[in-house]
């Protein structure tokens, strides 16, 4: 069974754990994604974003983080799914904690950035309205080749 918790210190290093692993898979790790996963308290939480830890049988199998971009504007990021956990749909769960927790606050919307070769995220966030947008020309991430917004 799934429970979703908030970041405690005791989940730093499986926060960035669980990162690397599905990044290091499809791309390279990049300057930004070290500066998020190894000071995640400072460079996510004390800009008043946030990170939350999906556990199963308390051990710590998937993550996300809610990254301040603006008031009311956050940007959904680190999300993470341990793969021997992969088809238990705890990504979309997941996504559903991060949404109903930004529409609890009153935020306007969630935007990602993410990669057309991730098609099962991709087919995830379309169900559940997320959209295309215009990418920026310079991303803070190479692999990034989609941007997509949902507004709340």
């Amino acid at each position: 069974m799934l429970s979703i918790v908030p970041y405690e210190p005791i989940y730093a290093q499986k926060f960035k754990e669980l990162n690397i692993a599905w990044i290091s898979e499809y791309f390279i790790v990049e300057d930004k994604d070290k500066e998020l996963l190894e000071n995640c308290e400072s460079s996510i939480i004390h800009k008043g974003g946030y990170i939350f830890i999906g556990l199963w049988d308390n051990e710590p199998v998937g993550c996300f983080a809610l990254i301040k971009i603006s008031e009311g504007n956050f940007e959904l990021g680190k999300m993470a799914v341990h793969k021997l956990h992969h088809g238990h749909k705890i990504g979309q769960k997941l996504l559903t904690y991060a949404i109903d927790y930004a529409k609890s606050k009153n935020w306007k919307k969630i935007e990602l950035y993410s990669n057309t070769k991730l098609d099962t995220a991709l087919h995830i966030y379309k169900k559940f309205g997320f959209k295309e947008v215009q990418l920026e020309k310079s991303t803070i991430y190479l692999r990034s080749d989609i941007k997509m917004e949902l507004t709340l």
